[in-house]
């Protein structure tokens, strides 16, 4: 009867090779883990961005609303019904006139366009920010830089509304804050994804959008606290936080080591993955043969790249020309002009 014992054994058998990582996300994931505390913290601090970015979005639901009033001489306002029929000896704000930007300076008379023109520029801005930084996060200044620049430049000019002494030089800062802001919540939202495991991305996105709420909760209860105040402290309550934030992300966020490895950093990119690391383990890895499949072709973003693609791309340019129909109907919606004659 033939022998039915194996030639070789168990312990014979040459050991397979472990397998190495085959894609950039998984050298880093091997490196720094999944969703470590570090990582929850560094995807908490970035996404904290947009609870500011939400109230430089709505404060001016606050600081630019039309105020209250009330008649002072009834004699008078019997024979008038509107604001801007009777003299200023016969009615009165209901609160203090520093409350709102269109009491201070006297605008309950002027026409939608003086008075949405502070909105309306703080939009324009979003719209020329996001045109002009949309791809420098990708090509030059990296994920972390690119929020911290545009924290910066959303704080600063928050801080400087608080001085506007009309309401022209007010509505060219607004537009300052909205091309500033623009960026900020793609960049919060994409950095804290990459600092973690492919696994955890959508739970760490989703982070984002819980700071969101909260910056959407807060800037109520920041305006009721100060509704006898100036409009201009209710900037500063913004701003000066944003400042701080901004310190706070210089010194304790980490740039994201794929867009390092992309952009051919790679001592840097070595440098973030052992700070981040887990494990002593990861800390003595070799770094040097780590990449087996290195992801190319993110080289050549320059700054209007993501817009010759989506004008290349049908479908891309339909989606848009409906999307901006939309936005263009919610406007007018908005500010009670009709759609259609």
């Amino acid at each position: 009867m033939a022998d039915s014992t194996p030639l070789l054994s168990d312990s014979d058998k040459p050991a397979e090779p472990k397998r190495l990582p085959r894609s950039l996300d998984e050298t880093i994931e091997r490196c720094i883990g999944g969703f470590g505390w570090f990582q929850i913290f560094q995807a908490i601090l970035v996404s904290f961005a947009w609870v500011f970015d939400t109230q430089q979005a709505f404060i001016s639901v606050f600081t630019d609303a039309q105020p209250t009033w009330h008649c002072t001489d009834e004699s008078v306002c019997n024979s008038f019904s509107h604001i801007c029929q009777l003299p200023k000896s016969a009615w009165s704000w209901d609160w203090p006139a520093h409350t709102s930007i269109i009491s201070e300076w006297g605008h309950e008379c002027s026409t939608s366009f003086i008075t949405g023109l502070p909105a309306s520029s703080f939009f324009m801005g979003c719209l020329f920010g996001g045109l002009a930084l949309a791809t420098l996060a990708d090509s030059t200044l990296g994920r972390k830089n690119m929020l911290l620049f545009s924290c910066l430049m959303m704080s600063s000019s928050s801080f400087f509304t608080v001085f506007s002494p009309n309401i022209w030089i007010y509505s060219v800062l607004r537009f300052i804050n909205g091309f500033g802001r623009a960026t900020v919540g793609t960049c919060a939202l994409v950095l804290s994804t990459e600092l973690v495991g492919k696994r955890w991305r959508g739970q760490a996105g989703v982070i984002g959008f819980f700071c969101f709420t909260l910056g959407f909760i807060s800037l109520p209860v920041m305006a009721y606290v100060n509704r006898d105040s100036s409009w201009r402290t209710l900037y500063l309550w913004i701003s000066v936080p944003t400042i701080l934030y901004c310190i706070l992300v210089h010194f304790l966020v980490h740039e994201s080591p794929r867009w390092l490895f992309v952009k051919g950093r790679k001592e840097e990119a070595v440098t973030t993955l052992k700070s981040m690391a887990q494990t002593a383990s990861a800390l003595t890895m070799s770094f040097s043969n780590v990449l087996i499949e290195q992801e190319s072709g993110n080289d050549n973003v320059d700054i209007y790249s993501s817009i010759k693609l989506m004008l290349n791309k049908r479908w891309a340019a339909r989606r848009l020309a409906v999307v901006m129909s939309a936005g263009f109907g919610i406007r007018m919606v908005y500010y009670g002009m009709p759609i259609c004659h």
